[in-house]
């Protein structure tokens, strides 16, 4: 899955002429920690009901026509693509804050993470 599958699909669906705009995400490994250690890659682990549930909510917020999610599960190496967001409303002001909440709680209720540094 890739960032311009996710928006295809969106323009694809038939109440697309209500979308004023698509806001995406691509989160990808890098090479250092927060506090600053190399990484070699990192292990991601997805609970998948809460997955699906933070969608929906994010789908019944105001002003959303849709929110799109691609998480990649198990060993990512730096680079590599770890979570997709699409987010398509009628108008920035709805948009914004729903991307950034819907990552937001991604990171935090959804998904695990383990980092492997270098030696």
């Amino acid at each position: 899955m890739t960032l311009q599958q996710m928006v295809n699909a969106i323009k694809d669906r038939p109440d697309f002429a209500k979308v004023g705009m698509i806001a995406c995400h691509n989160g990808v490994v890098r090479a250092t920690s927060r506090d600053g250690r190399d990484v070699e890659g990192l292990r991601i682990e997805v609970e998948w009901d809460a997955l699906h549930s933070i969608v929906q909510e994010m789908n019944q917020r105001s002003g959303i026509i849709e929110v799109a999610v691609h998480l990649f599960e198990g060993y990512r190496e730096i680079g590599e693509d770890v979570m997709l967001v699409a987010v398509a409303g009628d108008i920035r002001e709805h948009v914004f804050p729903v991307l950034e909440e819907t990552v937001e709680r991604l990171k935090k209720e959804v998904t695990r993470k383990e980092e492997y540094f270098a030696d």
